[in-house]
């Protein structure tokens, strides 16, 4: 089949929310996508989707929705034909696409690290008792809570750019963001410090962007497969699919991260209690190829540790 590539008369339209961040994920998908091809950039174009996620920024995700609040109203316009393909962070994507979508193309992935932010702290131990650190992150809370439950944890909703202001206005004195996210807008004037991952395991799939499309657009499969990155797509598939079995959603606290050495995958994952009181976690390596199968595997082992009660926030 003869590949159709767009051109600045019909361009193909990528669609984004609308934060700094998720721009330059979007950005940073046209830029390959037109080295790929030597395409100039006019043969893109950048379609701004305002999701519930973004309307709503005074409430946790929990109590409004979780993560396809994120995603709704773009995978909608991408079902109807407005946009060819869809551009997300992948640590707020659900594990399961609607009907007709497919999510199977995925950028090199950046640091997957967490971020401790504070203007006058350079990590957690030099926080006092009592000091108040913000997140929306209900994995963030739970991990906090367990390492340092003398603290106070308060909500801090919004996109990167509002939850640092929140910390200039004194909201809190201390936050967490992705390395990643800091990295791709390239704001290393931000006071951070990288918490490694075996004293804060990351979200799943953290630090990766994944391309949506349609699933019979196989023109655009072709296109996206020349920029398709098959390390991050083999780490996703074990983190995912680790996620799916714990029906994992913004709900829950879970990490998991996959990495590769040689032709073997080393899957870290873990499951809190909401409040922090208790944590489980396990480790696994396997084949790369058994890897989604891996991540189903661990989750059943965390699952059946932890009880029917485990995530109740009652």
């Amino acid at each position: 089949m003869t590949l159709i590539l767009p051109t600045p008369a019909q361009p193909l339209k990528i669609g984004t929310r609308g934060s700094p961040l998720a721009l330059a994920q979007a950005y940073e998908t046209r830029g390959r996508l037109a080295v790929a091809f030597d395409l100039p950039h006019e043969a893109f174009e950048i379609v701004v989707i305002k999701t519930t996620g973004d309307k709503i920024i005074d409430r946790p995700l929990k109590e409004i929705g979780g993560k396809g609040l994120f995603t709704r109203e773009i995978e909608a316009d991408l079902l109807d034909g407005k946009i060819d393909i869809a551009v997300h962070s992948m640590k707020d994507m659900p594990t399961l696409q609607p009907e007709g979508l497919i999510l199977d193309t995925y950028l090199p992935r950046e640091d997957v690290r967490d971020a401790f932010i504070s203007p006058t702290a350079g990590g957690l131990e030099e926080l006092a008792a009592g000091t108040v650190v913000g997140t929306s992150s209900l994995r963030r809370r739970a991990q906090l809570m367990l390492k340092r439950p003398d603290l106070e944890v308060v909500e801090f909703r919004g996109n990167l750019q509002t939850r640092l202001k929140k910390l200039d206005d004194g909201v809190a004195a201390a936050t967490f963001l992705a390395m990643a996210g800091l990295n791709r807008l390239g704001m290393d004037e931000v006071p951070k410090t990288a918490i490694e991952t075996d004293v804060m395991l990351p979200a799943v799939a953290q630090g990766a962007i994944g391309i949506e499309r349609r699933v019979d657009d196989h023109n655009m499969a072709d296109i996206l497969s020349a920029i398709h990155d098959r390390q991050t797509g083999q780490r996703l598939a074990a983190e995912r699919s680790f996620l799916l079995e714990l029906d994992g959603s913004c709900e829950t606290p879970i990490a998991g991260l996959a990495e590769l050495e040689g032709g073997t995958l080393h899957l870290r994952g873990e499951v809190l209690r909401p409040d922090g009181s208790e944590a489980l976690s396990d480790a696994i390596s396997c084949p790369i190829e058994d890897g989604a199968k891996a991540g189903k595997e661990m989750a059943q082992k965390l699952l059946s540790q932890a009880g029917p009660e485990f995530f109740d926030w009652r």
